[in-house]
């Protein structure tokens, strides 16, 4: 991930805020008003075809408040926190290319711009919708499930909860994706509402059970390969194997 720099003067700081508050985009999730604020993402325009997709989440107000800021804090820095404690565990998410918040005349402002992921990726939802259900029963099938528990696994137990673990924010890919023996790799979306619990159960609790409810298409015999593949990463982390 890149190290936003904090050495830049306060103009120039301000400068490209605004820059960036500036950029032109179509709404991917039109701006809703929820925590006292509002907030939405845009697609932002590239002039160079080749460069990266990029998102931009811009909030006004859109708050949360915890002990430590009992006023208030815009949501996008927590977000772009979690961003960087999930890369420090090895798992995949979004690339940050900007990430700064402001008080303008009282209010907050924020911003979070993240480059798409990589190509081949796809969310679990709409890769259930694109496997035939003849596939559904392969060993490569039964391997992504276990792919995906083991890495909610690693992120439970550093005590860090998703907040949003559903079908949409939950990313796979496989290369090459016509070989048998193919690499897995799980990307995770949406970490607005990521936080760290006081115990690793109740961050699984919290995802496992989120996950299950709404799970979609997921059939039970699909939950349990990757219930039981998140279950051994737990155990074996305890027994200290």
């Amino acid at each position: 991930m890149r190290k936003l720099s904090n050495a830049l003067p306060s103009a120039k700081r301000g400068e490209r805020f605004d820059a960036w508050w500036a950029r032109q985009g179509s709404w991917v999730e039109e701006p809703n008003q929820r925590r006292g604020g509002v907030s939405g993402v845009k697609i932002l325009q590239q002039d160079d075809p080749h460069q990266p997709i990029l998102y931009c989440k811009r909030q006004t107000g859109h708050l949360y408040h915890s002990l430590r800021h009992p006023l208030g804090r815009p949501t996008i820095l927590r977000e772009h926190q979690a961003y960087q404690s999930f890369l420090g565990l090895g798992i995949t998410v979004p690339q940050v290319v900007y990430c700064a918040a402001r008080k303008q005349r009282g209010q907050w402002q924020a911003l979070l711009v993240t480059e798409a992921l990589s190509e081949g990726f796809t969310s679990l939802d709409r890769w259930y919708e694109n496997t035939p259900a003849y596939e559904l029963d392969a060993p490569a099938h039964h391997a992504i499930l276990r792919e995906l528990g083991t890495t909610l696994a690693r992120l439970h137990l550093s005590r860090w909860q998703h907040g949003c673990c559903y079908p949409k924010h939950l990313f796979v890919r496989t290369q090459p994706p016509e070989s048998e023996n193919v690499r897995i790799e799980i990307a995770l979306l949406d970490l607005e509402k990521s936080r760290r619990r006081w115990r690793v159960r109740d961050a699984a609790r919290h995802d496992l059970g989120q996950l299950w409810r709404h799970r979609g298409p997921m059939r039970e015999v699909d939950w349990n390969v990757l219930l039981e593949a998140h279950d051994r990463a737990l155990a074996s982390a305890s027994s200290g194997a």
